[in-house]
């Protein structure tokens, strides 16, 4: 068993630090909001009152943080990860930030003579729950090896993104985005055969019984066929927040992302009716409207 602290209990982060838990890890839990630390207290987590008291005498510090803000914010000062953490400890952040905050955050921790992975993770809540996650890992590899018990508790699969963890923030963005562009365009297919009086459902029928029988379209297209957009994986907030990252990603290096701005507008579309917490497929019902479907 390892002394492992998590910061951040949203739905992902709830039911990775529940795996951990169970597991038999020696687990404290910190959360800005106090409340979302009480479930796991209640079954053997200890709750830690700040991120300087979470991360003394941890081997490692798992962060699962909505944006950059926030795990910048973790991360500085005096109470702070970089600081707090014991000398050789790993900080794994799991959430999806920018290429620049990998870069910056590796080599602070990295000058303080702690280890930064970047190990950001793809699936749902329930996944999450289920231990069912895919992991990208990337950081030095002798602490990828000792994560490496961590890695069988949280997920099924691991991919190894190299040294670097800029490599697993690029690879997190760009798969982001690919789904994003999925649901978009399923929408604007789902948004053309209703045009023609076909129900939605026949089209994702053939769809995912074709060439697109894969998880992302038969479960995002039967949430879109069936207008569905209350199971909240990702909210369309945070959806925008990766579009944001990508287009942030593709100016640094020169690669532009045209299919990646239909995605974002339809995204700034639902936030600004009122969509913006519900599930990021809900980029489909702005096609709808956007074709004059009610």
């Amino acid at each position: 068993a390892m002394k492992v602290g998590f910061i951040g209990l949203g739905r992902m982060g709830q039911g990775m630090a529940r795996r951990l838990l169970d597991a038999g890890h020696a687990l404290t839990v910190y959360n800005r909001t106090r409340e979302k630390t009480e479930a796991l207290g209640a079954g053997g987590a200890r709750v830690a009152a700040s991120i300087a008291t979470l991360c003394r005498g941890q081997d490692i510090v798992i962060t699962m943080l909505a944006d950059d803000t926030a795990i910048r914010q973790s991360c500085r000062d005096e109470g702070g990860i970089v600081r707090s953490l014991p000398r050789g400890a790993i900080h794994m952040a799991s959430g999806t930030h920018s290429v620049a905050v990998a870069r910056a955050l590796a080599r602070t921790h990295a000058a303080a003579g702690r280890t930064y992975c970047a190990v950001p993770v793809l699936g749902r809540p329930d996944r999450a729950a289920a231990g069912e996650l895919d992991l990208i890992a990337a950081g030095p590899g002798k602490a990828i090896e000792r994560l490496r018990p961590l890695f069988e508790v949280l997920g099924r699969r691991t991919f190894n993104a190299g040294a670097d963890p800029v490599g697993a923030a690029a690879i997190k963005i760009a798969h982001n985005m690919v789904l994003g562009c999925a649901m978009e365009a399923v929408g604007e297919g789902m948004a053309l055969v209703r045009k023609y009086g076909i129900e939605a459902k026949l089209l994702h029928d053939v769809l995912t019984g074709g060439v697109f029988g894969c998880p992302a379209y038969r479960a995002y297209g039967e949430m879109i066929a069936n207008d569905d957009y209350d199971s909240v994986g990702i909210t369309a907030t945070l959806g925008l927040k990766d579009a944001d990252l990508a287009q942030e990603a593709g100016a640094a290096a020169g690669v532009p992302l045209p299919s990646g701005n239909a995605w974002r507008d339809r995204l700034v579309g639902a936030i600004a009716h009122g969509d913006g917490e519900r599930d990021w497929s809900v980029v489909a019902r702005e096609q709808a409207r956007a074709s004059g479907l009610a």
